[in-house]
């Protein structure tokens, strides 16, 4: 079994480019608007986990003797160094190892998101570009997060780097979210457009992102293990940034470099359980059945040491400190918010109603049914690191304004064919929940973005939204009802204030899932 390390080191924050936030929001007392000090504070969370410091945390070189540095463990480097990469934030992480290894980094293969160059030169992100001459090949593919042609090729291309290495190499593999689209290599006979149908599917009827990933190990040449077993007998080192709940090894990027443990029988409960074994092509039948007999038996990666170098949690972290030092009482929730988007946005409306009467009447707290709710709520979301009990007895004694933060990836059943993502839609639903009936005495805003700065198939990272936002849309003619029964969230926030509620990053260059920032401010 491949080691795995976690490095979750308090790190500089680095700087970001400025956001584009529409709407100056509701003036506070302060001169702050909340608006803007939740744009400052998704910044932060961003800004944490930028792939240039955390790579320089994780790998360090002795430039007299050829070591380099992985943590505890050390390699010689003797014109014996290649690189592969995949994921959102890869670009960056790949400069900054260019940077670090210089003359000793022999060639590299990376797959990056469609458009990611151009968009790092448009925003002066000099730091996240290549060198001219670089020895590292850079293929773009997989726009809209899907795996495409482009993608294709650049797995291949990783392949045959990987295969041609022999027992005195070392392979950096760098991998970050969004790396599974960028790593597509099905198994034949199975087609690249016949495995994307299958997780589309899958992801349509609310598979969850462990669910999805054990179907695309067992389908792919170099996911589950398949890229450790095409580099064996070299050594592999990967440094991951995950944009996974819990972090799992094997899951990022469905597990490149992890043996997976999971097995036929596994891919068919979960294709039974979503009702799609049926309907399976006569290439996925095949492939399985092959995967059920064959006699090398599962893959192992014993030559292999996965690094986890940043995270969701990292990054909340980061945003709390920076909640903290704008006068805030600031705790972190959860990192590790998944489920329905309808169940995980009722929580949040029930959050912040049960905290809105704690911190404006202490001692009296909310309604017994709706703290009953709550608690009920969270217990069905099996969320492994919730701390509502501390987080509820911060805000009951809490003197002044309130910061709840929260990350992970709520997953969104389609049932219309509008625009969006989980974080506008999460926002949305949020925002027509809580204008149902008055919270008191408190201002109220919820923010859900994409730490990629990509919600979904459109061009924001998310959206924010405060209490009157369903009767501010009736006014303007929106039924907030329709645009979500058609998962048309974009939509809506187009339309809604002209925009004005959107959330635009363009790319940022890394990717931890999503942050939900809940604040909560007495009058």
């Amino acid at each position: 079994m491949a080691a795995a390390l976690q490095v979750l080191p308090c790190l500089a924050r680095a700087p970001l480019r400025p956001f584009l936030w529409r709407s100056p929001g509701v003036r506070l007392a302060s001169g702050m608007a909340l608006a803007e000090q939740a744009r400052q504070l998704f910044e932060s969370t961003v800004g944490a986990v930028q792939p240039g410091p955390m790579m320089h945390r994780a790998l360090s070189l002795d430039p007299s003797s050829g070591q380099l540095k992985v943590r505890d463990r050390s390699f010689q480097l003797r014109q014996n160094l290649y690189l592969v990469g995949f994921g959102k934030a890869v670009l960056g992480m790949t400069a900054a190892a260019e940077e670090l290894l210089g003359q000793h980094l022999v060639q590299g293969v990376i797959s990056v998101p469609k458009g990611i160059r151009a968009a790092m030169e448009c925003t002066g992100k000099q730091e996240m570009l290549l060198k001219p001459h670089s020895r590292v090949q850079v293929f773009e593919g997989a726009e809209d997060n899907l795996p495409d042609r482009d993608a294709l090729r650049a797995a291949l291309a990783i392949r045959q780097l990987a295969e041609g290495l022999t027992a005195d190499d070392l392979l950096l593999v760098l991998i970050s979210g969004g790396g599974s689209a960028l790593l597509p290599a099905p198994i034949p006979p199975v087609t690249l457009e016949e495995k994307q149908t299958l997780t589309k599917l899958l992801a349509a009827r609310g598979a969850t992102i462990q669910e999805l990933n054990t179907i695309r190990k067992a389908l792919s040449q170099l996911k589950g293990g398949g890229l450790a077993q095409a580099a064996y007998p070299a050594q592999v080192v990967s440094l991951i940034l995950s944009d996974v709940v819990g972090d799992p090894v094997e899951v990022i990027a469905s597990g490149p470099t992890v043996a997976s443990v999971h097995n036929v029988q596994d891919c068919l409960h979960i294709l039974n359980r979503y009702g799609l074994r049926a309907a399976l092509p006569r290439s996925v039948k095949t492939v399985l059945a092959r995967a059920d007999s064959d006699p090398r038996g599962p893959h192992t990666c014993g030559h292999v040491l996965n690094v986890i170098i940043g995270s969701n949690a990292l990054a909340l972290a980061e945003a709390q400190q920076q909640a903290e030092a704008l006068g805030y009482r600031a705790v972190v929730l959860s990192a590790a918010m998944q489920g329905d988007v309808k169940s995980v946005a009722h929580f949040y409306e029930l959050l912040a109603r049960v905290a809105a009467a704690r911190l404006t009447l202490p001692g009296a707290g909310a309604s017994v049914e709706e703290d009953e709710q709550l608690h009920e709520l969270a217990a069905e979301l099996q969320l492994p690191d919730l701390r509502l009990k501390e987080s509820l007895e911060a805000v009951e004694g809490a003197k002044g304004p309130v910061c709840l933060l929260a990350g992970g990836e709520p997953t969104v059943q389609l049932q219309g064919s509008g625009k969006g993502g989980r974080n506008q839609e999460l926002a949305l639903r949020v925002g027509a929940e809580l204008g149902r009936r008055p919270l008191g005495p408190v201002d109220v805003l919820f923010l859900s973005g994409g730490t990629d700065g990509k919600d979904g198939p459109t061009d924001a990272a998310g959206a924010w939204v405060m209490p009157e936002l369903a009767s501010q849309a009736t006014a303007e003619g929106l039924d907030v009802a329709t645009f979500l029964a058609h998962n048309d969230s974009h939509t809506f926030f187009r339309r809604f204030r002209g925009g004005a509620h959107l959330l635009y990053t363009g790319m940022t260059g890394t990717n931890v899932m999503d942050a939900h920032l809940l604040f909560l401010r007495p009058r």
